[in-house]
């Protein structure tokens, strides 16, 4: 087998593509012949050692994947040689093979892309967790998304649409505020060339969002906030700007509002079974065609280092994909 392989987390350019030994699945997991993986922005922190989760060293990044299982470890039944799956964790998907515990295993459907399903479970899940379940977001709700191009971006306006909410997508061009439009969202602000806070006055006749949706941190966070309607939900989803911002809090005292924070990952962990239920549901809306990953390139698996640099240009509109084939 092929693998990118860090072993001195300094940064991408440290990654190295090398030949490895197949490996063989212990009991309890299965070998995944790889399709599909897509590039999350944790798979950047990972290697630079920056990631809540430190794998001991060395390792192949990758949290998301999907591809056919080709080898079953002792004591797996409900899994089969040949089945189409997804998987997910914090390491792995970089490679053309990968053993994992077969409960880190999504199976799928007959009809699901393998393509989708290596750019669904992180973002969708991540979504799914914060709109549905963390803000119990209701038909007729107007929610803000921000930075509404990107991967958790564009499943949000999806997931949000699917539950009956006005969306309005706010991102930093035309051109991503076109596709935003393209997915379904009702309204959009480039917040490069527009104030963020003067136009959500407007195109919410000064209510202002009832959910906000932020990945993004930064700059826009205490804006959008200084936006937010009475009984509003702030849903804290990460900090891709970089900056963590500081948020004033007499704000959440005079909106009458909540700052809730989302981490789908140990959602999944403490709660597998209101996150297999959310998942269900997500496959779902898929099957309805509801909800449908945005690929924005697709490279071979050989060059990783081009798809870090896509992604740290801060162009991408939805996910970034790295295929074996």
């Amino acid at each position: 087998m092929q693998a990118w392989v860090c072993d001195n987390p300094i940064g991408v350019d440290a990654l190295q593509w090398k030949q490895l030994d197949m490996p063989q699945p212990a009991p309890g997991e299965v070998r995944i012949a790889i399709q599909a993986a897509s590039l999350n922005f944790p798979d950047l922190l990972i290697v630079q050692n920056k990631y809540q989760v430190k794998p001991p060293l060395p390792f192949v990044p990758g949290a998301e994947f999907s591809g056919r299982i080709d080898a079953v470890g002792e004591g797996v039944t409900h899994l089969h040689i040949g089945d189409p799956v997804a998987a997910i964790g914090a390491t792995g998907g970089f490679a053309t093979h990968a053993c994992v515990k077969a409960t880190s295993v999504i199976p799928l459907p007959a009809n699901f892309n393998l393509d989708d399903a290596a750019a669904f479970a992180f973002t969708y899940g991540t979504s799914h967790h914060a709109l549905i379940d963390r803000a119990a977001l209701q038909p007729g709700e107007t929610v803000l998304v921000l930075g509404a191009a990107g991967g958790v971006g564009t499943s949000a306006i999806q997931i949000a649409k699917a539950a009956g909410a006005r969306v309005i997508a706010a991102a930093s061009s035309d051109e991503k505020c076109q596709l935003c439009t393209e997915i379904g969202a009702d309204a959009t602000i480039n917040y490069s060339t527009t104030d963020l806070r003067e136009a959500l006055k407007t195109l919410t006749d000064g209510k202002g969002p009832d959910v906000v949706y932020d990945p993004v941190g930064g700059e826009f966070a205490t804006a959008a906030f200084r936006s937010i309607a009475w009984r509003g939900r702030y849903l804290v989803i990460g900090f891709t700007a970089g900056a963590i911002p500081a948020l004033p809090w007499n704000l959440p005292l005079l909106k009458g509002a909540s700052v809730v924070g989302v981490f789908w990952g140990d959602f999944v962990r403490r709660e597998p079974r209101a996150s297999a239920a959310a998942m269900a549901q997500l496959a779902d809306w898929y099957a309805q065609g509801k909800i449908k990953p945005v690929i924005d390139t697709r490279l071979p698996m050989s060059e990783l280092h081009a798809a870090y640099e896509r992604m740290g240009t801060r162009q991408v509109r939805g996910k970034v994909l790295l295929l074996n084939r």
